[in-house]
């Protein structure tokens, strides 16, 4: 065979794999699991680390407020250093709103060692902790300040957690899709996530695999404790995963799923706004390591730009296992990518273009290197995090 027809051939033997041995990452059946309305209802603490998010706080905020949950469940937004009046325009939107309990915070400039948001959970978390003897709530809900909530989104979750014996509950929102771009770019986000932590791995007993969606966490305060979080996972940019794992390996069970009713209303509308969402975080992802990049870049240029390309070239050059190949390697890429496109109801002929949506990861996390070496990695929002083993020790 010709070395082009080798490279489809390994291509194909990759999506075979990845579409049977990889926990069917590409289903999205991960939902809420089975729902049991306790005797109480437990208290729940709701902590939102908020930085400069004046813009979607008149969406997010309000769903929150607004839950109907029959427990005593209160809300906490931590005010991290915002310079756009995100504190002052939360107590004005309680102030018209109503509904649960606001208390909002301002904790200051992160000591070194920290992250923003792991910061402010810190505080609010503290806070939630603090309010009195026997008060301590049960559960705590960690969101962030860009997603809305359904009305009976915390007690579902709950009524979840204590069904099923779960110690962490967290549910990957729905993002917002409206752009050009975000179709492109949003729905392979969640299918790339889930192709690295399957959920179906993450959610089994005994897993070894863990994972979490930082906007929607539900986290039992016992196990919170127990895995000393946040402070054991201060100095995490991909602070989401490293919780989850903190809870795994403090004995705690988690599950993973998809989101029915938890929306994210934060927009991406250009190429660029995207481009930084991703980067800021692709480098650390890896480790910061120059080997873990090199085989990334190799194995996406593998499993989804050679089949296309495989496929082109046995065409022009007549060579039919090249062709055959890499066409059915293209195939099965895009029968996978099809229910996650459902699950954002975006038309399916985008399917067939997920190798040019890979060449923009390629491209994103490339650079996530490039900025992390110049100095700039791991930024968002005017912070600059460095590598968690160099940052100082609090």
């Amino acid at each position: 065979m010709s070395a082009v027809a080798w490279i489809a051939v390994g291509s194909l033997a990759a999506w075979v794999w990845l579409l049977l041995g990889r926990g069917f990452f590409w289903r999205t059946d991960q939902r809420l699991p089975r729902r049991e309305e306790p005797d109480g209802w437990p208290d729940v603490a709701v902590v939102v680390p908020a930085r400069d998010e004046a813009e979607v706080l008149p969406v997010s905020l309000p769903s929150l407020l607004a839950q109907d949950y029959p427990g005593r469940a209160e809300v906490f937004l931590v005010d991290d250093g915002s310079e756009d009046g995100t504190g002052a325009l939360a107590r004005e939107l309680a102030d018209l709103h109503g509904g649960l309990p606001l208390t909002v915070v301002s904790p200051g400039a992160p000591e070194p060692g920290w992250t923003g948001k792991l910061w402010a959970l810190r505080h609010g978390i503290a806070l939630a902790r603090a309010r009195g003897p026997g008060s301590e709530p049960e559960y705590l809900l960690l969101t962030d300040a860009d997603i809305a909530h359904a009305p009976g989104s915390l007690r579902e979750l709950v009524a979840a957690a204590g069904a099923n014996g779960l110690d962490l509950v967290s549910q990957m929102a729905r993002l917002r899709v409206v752009s050009g771009w975000e179709r492109l770019v949003v729905p392979a986000f969640v299918y790339f996530f889930a192709q690295l932590y399957p959920f179906r791995w993450v959610n089994r007993a005994g897993a070894r695999t863990a994972a979490a969606a930082g906007g929607c966490v539900l986290l039992r305060t016992g196990a919170a404790a127990r895995a000393r979080v946040p402070d054991s996972i201060r100095q995490a940019v991909i602070d989401d995963v490293s919780l989850a794992g903190a809870v795994q390996r403090g004995g705690g069970r988690i599950w993973l799923g998809l989101a029915e009713r938890v929306d994210s209303v934060r927009p991406y509308p250009r190429l660029g706004d995207l481009w930084r969402m991703v980067s800021r975080s692709a480098y650390a992802q890896l480790r910061h390591s120059p080997s873990l990049l090199a085989g990334t870049v190799a194995g996406l240029a593998l499993v989804y730009l050679a089949p296309p390309l495989t496929l082109c070239a046995g065409l022009l050059s007549v060579d039919g296992v090249a062709a055959r190949a890499g066409g059915l390697a293209w195939a099965v890429m895009t029968a996978t990518y099809l229910p996650v496109l459902r699950y954002y109801r975006q038309p399916l002929w985008l399917a067939p273009a997920l190798p040019f949506t890979a060449v923009l990861y390629l491209l994103m996390t490339v650079d996530s290197a490039v900025q992390h070496y110049r100095g700039r990695g791991a930024a968002w929002k005017g912070r600059t995090y460095p590598r968690p083993e160099t940052a100082p020790e609090r």
